[in-house]
């Protein structure tokens, strides 16, 4: 039995969804301990609490304590990477519950940039996706309030409400010359991670928007409707979409893998300390039995569909289909801080492919490349493509690094050219070298 370091691994980690949730989802792993501090350390730490007593007692008008310590603590944070932070006692308990894939809210992923609340992604089937909110939108008031000057939570809490309230937004959208103004209605949604389709009548496809507790199950149930609806005569293959999907829980992500696998490693995570290397291996048992396999990523996957991709990919079990991944591969470790005082969401290990190559800041680059035609109204949007490397205080690459690509997905299946693509490769009306890979050149662990 595989046994989980627990971790998540979104993409970004200050990430949020705008929601609520009935039970916990991320991870928590307890503390190594503390490293004696040297005299300089002891040094500033005085100095800090003399800033501190300093602002409690002469600053113009009497300072919350609580505040000026969170903040104390979140700016020690904030210096490290941009996927570490602090959750103060509130914004823990809503972190729990942000991976059952049940919530009541808009639907979507924002993150605080610099000041500035961007989406990062819509979920799919929720108010602000069919609001037509797009990835990397700047929300810029809420309720006719600006966000300016708020913290991410506060600026979620301002966009959460009773389901059938609504809720006003007003958009920057990069290319247009005055701010969009949406009206949201909130509702209690519930969101599958996993979807499933039938392409024609012999290609079955599967999408995962984010790596939530329950998607390898959900994943299983989703081949086992497919393979009802699809003859074995008749199958192809399968399409796994993995395109805008941010990340979450790392045990997932290797089950997820794992399910296409029957044996070879998937993925690596590494600690600081050389000797603290954890190595997840599949197990015999391929949910799909052999069949073609095709994935399908963009600028907008991410963290742990960087770890499903990278290992099929490495071990030649799939073709990796669309343009380059966002390039996270960085692993987050919850540590509570006792009862009431929250959490460290910490970066504690890198994770590297089968073949023992980190993605951080690079990404994976596809087997074959295609890109989408962009519409008009998106274009300059989509002109400053977004990606780790991009983020102030990212990890740096083993390597050069690399930017960021397209993210755009067409809502018209007929106009998806990735998806579209892998369908013929699978039915063999299109033909590439990288189709089908030869599991004989599966990369070797390092």
């Amino acid at each position: 039995m595989l046994r989980f370091r627990k971790v998540v691994v979104g993409a970004a980690a200050a990430a949020a969804l705008l929601a609520f949730s009935a039970s916990p989802g991320y991870s928590q792993a307890p503390s190594r301990g503390t490293a004696t501090p040297s005299a300089e350390t002891t040094r500033q730490l005085e100095v800090l609490g003399k800033v501190l007593e300093t602002v409690r007692s002469d600053y113009v008008d009497k300072p919350n304590d609580e505040k000026l310590i969170n903040a104390a603590i979140d700016g020690i944070l904030k210096s490290l990477d941009p996927h570490s932070s602090y959750m103060d006692a509130k914004s823990y308990r809503e972190m729990q519950t942000t991976t059952s894939g049940q919530f009541g809210g808009l639907g979507m992923q924002v993150n605080m940039e610099d000041g500035v609340l961007k989406v990062v992604s819509p979920i799919d089937d929720t108010p602000a996706a069919k609001a037509g909110i797009l990835a990397g939108d700047v929300i810029d008031q809420v309720d006719g309030a600006p966000v300016k000057g708020l913290t991410l939570t506060q600026a979620v809490e301002k966009m959460r409400g009773m389901p059938g309230t609504e809720v006003r937004l007003e958009i920057i959208r990069k290319g247009k010359d005055a701010p969009l103004n949406l009206t949201l209605v909130r509702e209690i949604i519930k969101v599958s991670a996993v979807r499933q389709e039938v392409e024609g009548d012999d290609v079955g496809y599967v999408r995962i928007t984010q790596f939530t507790s329950r998607v390898s199950d959900d994943l299983k149930q989703a081949v086992q409707t497919l393979n009802a609806k699809i003859p074995p005569d008749r199958l192809k293959g399968y399409v796994l979409d993995l395109r805008n999907n941010p990340g979450g829980l790392l045990d997932q992500a290797v089950r997820v893998a794992g399910a296409f696998l029957v044996s070879g490693e998937i993925v690596s995570v590494r600690g600081r300390d050389p000797d603290q290397v954890q190595r997840f291996n599949a197990v015999p048992g391929d949910l799909i039995d052999g069949k073609p396999l095709i994935v399908l990523i963009n600028g907008g996957s991410a963290s742990a569909s960087e770890i499903v991709a990278g290992a099929l990919q490495d071990q030649k079990r799939a073709t990796i289909v669309g343009s380059r991944t966002f390039g996270k591969a960085s692993v987050q470790t919850i540590i509570p801080l006792g009862q009431g005082n929250g959490a460290l969401r910490l970066t504690t290990a890198r994770y590297y492919t089968p073949s023992g190559h980190s993605l951080q800041a690079q990404g994976i680059a596809p087997d074959i490349e295609v890109l989408q035609d962009v519409p008009k109204e998106v274009a300059d949007q989509q002109a400053q493509l977004r990606s780790e490397a991009s983020l102030p205080g990212h990890l740096k690459a083993e390597g050069d690094e690399k930017t960021g690509s397209q993210s755009y997905v067409p809502r018209d299946v007929k106009d998806d050219k990735a998806l579209q693509s892998a369908i013929a490769l699978l039915r063999g009306t299109e033909t590439n070298p990288a189709f089908p890979p030869n599991p004989k050149q599966a990369a070797s662990v390092r």
